[in-house]
């Protein structure tokens, strides 16, 4: 490993793997993400290494520096995004994508796909009937347009020559030798490329007000702590792509004069961390990353702090005292993170999304950024959809694309033929959409002005057996544990919204919580110290919104529509169906059910635990759950 002394020396290497590259006449991507990994996609990995070699075939598992004779490629890449259909296989260059791939199945595949060219039509994707043999042809993908996510699943996640062979690198190229630092900033100011992780501020304009600071050291610091529930985008990124990431830190670091960076990534993804890990180690190695970058005199440096996990860290001020080694607490603004942050210098703070997207900007320019998406809010954004729809993943659409896009078009509509209800959108710190909203763009200021937010990503779609009630006492139980306990309003406040919401799916609701419960989240949202406490409330003040009548029911009817909370669920005896058979009286864990043999039964209401073994132990579907 050679280390590269010139802009030219670069260049020549870029050469060589793009050489190598071309000899892979025949390559299999087998995903590496997190999901696959768990579900065993290493071990299928080693197999077809295995036999390919039994085969005889020449295998390259990364690309050579003295590249020749063709070779068949086999690499571990990133998360492909379709996460359920798992483990994935991609062949190219057919763009065949093989599903729910098994160990079992890798004999056949290197027999047929890989020496004999042909599909295995059972192991690709089928959906209403139609066999869908191309990745870029299924629904899930057809409509989605991948930027950030374009390489993820179509690069040796763990190879720098990889990355090179795709043009790596080329926007750190011309940010070195092409670009002043101010014409760095200007491009990114010029491209309205907004934060991706939650408030959407304008990147450039951050990136201006730390480099005019004029106390030293600068520092750079790249959030990829992550903790929304069900997010996963920049986690995506940091295990599919780390040398983007890098690129764009890099670039950010010579835009804002800093030779220092830090990645905060929480310790849960220990995947990202190994990858970044080597990374960062083969960039020294090649002078990309260090002392004097490609002979440029520019100097900058990336170290990684995993964070342990407090949701609260995701906050600036609060990530960069954990990196300190200090309790992740917010603190008081002003004064701002780009005045005074890690170590009390001026810092810029981004999301691993957003530092993602500087490559391409860079290279293709803020014109062609701004054609994608509304102006206000250009380029594309990763949502993780989850939630009781039939398609969930990783996908990346453009800025504005609706709801009813992203759920019907891409995420193939509700599992089971339910009725869609709502979205959680942003996580904790977000809000409910319903059906009112499907035709809504999804940008910063569209959302800003029906009460929600994007936040960092996260899609939960709800069907019409979700419990709204019971949602915004999920989302404000995990902010209640997560709140750092600093200021009064979120300590406190969130303690007494989460024992109303208690009392309320328990059955114990009563006149007034509502109004309380609006009181409260008025408070908090006005009077805590930083942004997660004041967005803690949304899930409730969002469900109240448009869901009023179901905390009403829950409260006044003592009844759940949804039928989900449990103390809230009334069984009944149908006398005409019930034989006597005493089945359920036997079972009945509190002996709530009375009855002669061979008379109908009866349910104590006062003595029944809701726990639904009466219906289970019923032959006669004689007992029932009333809405």
């Amino acid at each position: 490993m050679k280390k590269l002394k010139s802009r030219e020396d670069l260049i020549a290497l870029r050469n060589v793997c793009k050489k190598a590259l071309s000899l892979e006449t025949r390559r299999v991507f087998v995903c590496g993400g997190t999901g696959c990994v768990a579900g065993g996609s290493i071990e299928i990995y080693n197999r077809l290494k295995e036999l390919m070699e039994e085969h005889g075939l020449p295998v390259d598992v990364d690309l050579s520096e003295e590249p020749h004779g063709e070779k068949v490629g086999l690499k571990k890449s990133g998360c492909h995004g379709f996460c359920e259909m798992g483990p994935l296989l991609r062949f190219m260059p057919q763009g065949w994508l093989y599903t729910k791939v098994r160990l079992e199945d890798c004999e056949e595949i290197v027999e047929k796909t890989i020496i004999g060219g042909e599909l295995i039509e059972r192991l690709a994707y089928k959906q209403d009937g139609v066999v869908y043999a191309r990745q870029e042809d299924i629904p899930f993908y057809e409509k989605q347009t991948r930027l950030v996510l374009e390489n993820c699943g179509r690069v040796n996640a763990d190879s720098i020559k990889g990355y090179l062979s795709i043009d790596g690198f080329t926007a750190l190229e011309k940010a070195l030798f092409e670009m002043t630092p101010q014409d760095i900033i200007e491009e990114v100011k010029e491209s309205n490329l907004r934060g991706r992780g939650g408030g959407g501020f304008p990147a450039g304009r951050k990136w201006e007000s730390c480099a005019v600071q004029k106390e030293y050291p600068h520092y750079v610091v790249c959030n990829g702590d992550e903790g929304d529930p069900g997010a996963f985008m920049d986690r995506s990124v940091m295990e599919g792509d780390p040398y983007r990431l890098l690129e764009g830190m890099i670039i950010a670091g010579i835009a804002i004069n800093s030779e220092i960076g830090y990645i905060y990534v929480r310790a849960e993804y220990p995947l990202a961390v190994e990858r970044l890990r080597e990374a960062i180690r083969k960039c020294e190695a090649y002078g990309i990353l260090g002392k004097n970058i490609l002979g440029s005199g520019k100097n900058f440096e990336i170290r990684i702090n995993r964070g342990a996990g407090a949701f609260v860290c995701g906050e600036g001020s609060a990530l960069t005292a954990s990196i300190e080694g200090k309790r992740g607490m917010p603190r008081v603004k002003p004064p701002r993170t780009v005045e005074h942050g890690l170590f009390d210098k001026p810092t810029n703070l981004n999301n691993v999304e957003t530092y993602a997207n500087v490559p391409m900007i860079i290279n293709r320019g803020a014109k062609w950024y701004r054609s994608i998406g509304p102006d206000n809010s250009p380029g594309t954004k990763a949502f993780a959809l989850t939630g009781t729809i039939k398609n969930t993943g990783l996908i990346e659409v453009p800025m504005g694309t609706t709801l009813r896009e992203i759920i019907f078009d891409i995420g193939g509509g509700m599992r089971g033929g339910t009725k869609f209800k709502a979205v959680q959108i942003g996580g904790p710190s977000g809000g409910c959409l319903t059906e009112k909203d499907l035709d809504l763009p999804l940008d910063f200021d569209s959302l800003k002005k029906v009460g929600a937010m994007i936040g960092s990503g996260g899609l939960v779609v709800m069907d019409e057996n979700t419990c709204m009630v019971e949602v915004a006492r999920f989302f404000m139980s995990f902010t209640q544990n997560e709140s750092c306990g600093k200021c009064v309003p979120c300590r406190e406040g969130t303690k007494r919204m989460l024992e109303i919401l208690q009392r309320i799916v328990d059955g114990q609701g009563r006149d007034g919580d509502i109004e309380m419960l609006e009181e409260l989240a008025d408070t908090i949202s006005n009077t805590a110290l930083c942004g997660l406490g004041k967005s803690a409330p949304n899930p409730v003040i969002s469900t109240l919104k448009n869901f009023r009548g179901e905390y009403e029911a829950h409260i006044y009817d003592k009844r759940c529509p949804a039928g989900v909370c449990a103390k809230l669920r009334h069984f009944v005896i149908d006398p005409t169906l019930c034989k006597g058979c005493t089945k359920c009286a036997r079972n009945c864990p509190v002996g709530a059910i009375s009855g002669k043999v061979k008379e109908p039964h009866v349910i104590d209401q006062d003595k029944c635990i809701k726990c639904g073994a009466c219906i289970a132990n019923c032959n006669f579907k004689a007992i029932r759950e009333e809405a």
